[in-house]
């Protein structure tokens, strides 16, 4: 037995000699060892923690698509301090144990920053983790306050950072616009109460549209895969108010407008960027959603030079129009490229300190500057729907 072994480590021995002699004299002497270090040190690792199935997934999947258009583009002009971006995606489910789970397994994956997930609630799943390792994470479309400051002691979360707006400044804007451009009167809030999202615009809706003199007839709810909204609306169409603020997500709010509209119920009707979703036309009914308007980051009808390229380039690469989430994907992952390159270095420190910093970046949501509260000042924008389809009705500066 010992022998027989020994003489087929012998012939193993020289069949490796012999295959390193005809390797030998092969022109590339590289091996992978020599070179994937290398090649490791030639990428940056981005994560992407988004939405891609569960009920936000095609705010996630929406966003996905322009920080991917953002990543190839910033890639394709030579990338970030002579290196490629890598986008590293993952599907959190919409939920934010999953989140907390994926932020976990990217970290491991030596990412240098996160962009997502999109909703508040799937972000907070994520935060414990990225303050935990000191990892920057980027929101798009979280609009919860507590997202990047504690409530508890109003701390500002030192790595959570995001490009859109937030819930006091959305609700604030449409009772605004209620109140000066509809020249509204009276309102009822209905609202998604088993949201935190919803709960916050509708308060700040309230205080804001009072305080302009508007009245508030009635405040109701509904909650999440409500379906039937019929003996609600019948009250609210016996109110006769001039305006209906629905904030919460285009899953409820598609049916809820349809029967509002089959009631024969006429008033305006006012949303918030949950709304935003190709589906809601669909179920809605593009005549019902006439003399509806909802606040958003994004118009793809707006003339600026950076939207109507992007909106081009957009429409190249997915083939169709680009909304508010594409955009806020694309200016997330644009402005991470930027703070890279202030940072002067691919380490997630440096890179949440030159985030903290960011002044003046223009991104396709508009210009923008982050605040002390790790908030971007920017405008917002009031979206009609005519026909089905998005027209800018007007952007209002904070």
């Amino acid at each position: 037995m010992k022998r027989k072994i020994s003489k087929k480590l012998a012939i193993i021995m020289a069949m490796v000699f012999m295959f390193s002699i005809i390797a030998g004299c092969g022109g590339d002497t590289k091996t992978p060892e020599k070179t994937d270090p290398k090649a490791a040190t030639d990428k940056i690792k981005v994560g992407l923690n988004v939405e891609l199935s569960g009920g936000a997934a095609t705010y996630g999947t929406d966003a996905r698509d322009g920080a991917l258009l953002a990543i190839e583009q910033i890639n394709a002009a030579g990338g970030i301090l002579g290196k490629q971006l890598e986008p590293v995606v993952r599907d959190n489910k919409s939920a934010a144990d999953e989140a907390m789970t994926i932020s976990s397994a990217l970290v491991g994956e030596k990412i240098v920053a996160q962009i997502g997930p999109l909703t508040s609630g799937d972000v907070a799943g994520s935060t414990p983790i990225m303050m935990e390792k000191k990892i920057p994470l980027i929101a798009p479309a979280a609009t919860a306050v507590n997202v990047t400051v504690d409530e508890k002691t109003q701390k500002v979360r030192d790595y959570i950072f995001r490009v859109c707006f937030i819930d006091p400044f959305q609700g604030t804007l449409m009772a605004q616009f209620a109140a000066n451009d509809m020249q509204a009167k009276t309102a009822v809030i209905y609202k998604d109460t088993s949201t935190d999202y919803a709960k916050g615009l509708a308060e700040y809706f309230k205080k804001t549209f009072e305080e302009k003199g508007g009245k508030i007839v009635a405040e109701e709810g509904f909650v999440k895969d409500d379906r039937d909204f019929k003996a609600v609306l019948t009250k609210i169409k016996n109110l006769k108010p001039d305006f209906i603020y629905v904030p919460g997500y285009y899953q409820e709010v598609a049916p809820l407008i349809k029967q509002a509209r089959d009631l024969g119920i006429t008033a305006t009707i006012g949303g918030c960027d949950g709304w935003v979703s190709d589906d809601l036309v669909k179920v809605a009914g593009a005549a019902n959603l006439n003399n509806t308007f909802f606040t958003t980051d994004f118009s793809a009808e707006d003339k600026d030079e950076k939207v109507v390229k992007f909106v081009n380039d957009f429409k190249a690469k997915y083939n169709k129009s680009p909304n508010s989430f594409n955009a806020l994907g694309f200016d997330a992952a644009q402005m991470l490229a930027q703070a890279i390159k202030d940072a002067g270095e691919a380490q997630p420190e440096k890179i949440k300190d030159a985030l903290a910093k960011i002044k003046d970046f223009v991104g396709v949501t508009g210009k923008m500057s982050i605040d002390a509260s790790h908030n971007p000042i920017k405008a917002g924008v009031i979206v009609e729907y005519k026909d089905g389809k998005h027209v800018m009705k007007t952007r209002i500066q904070p």
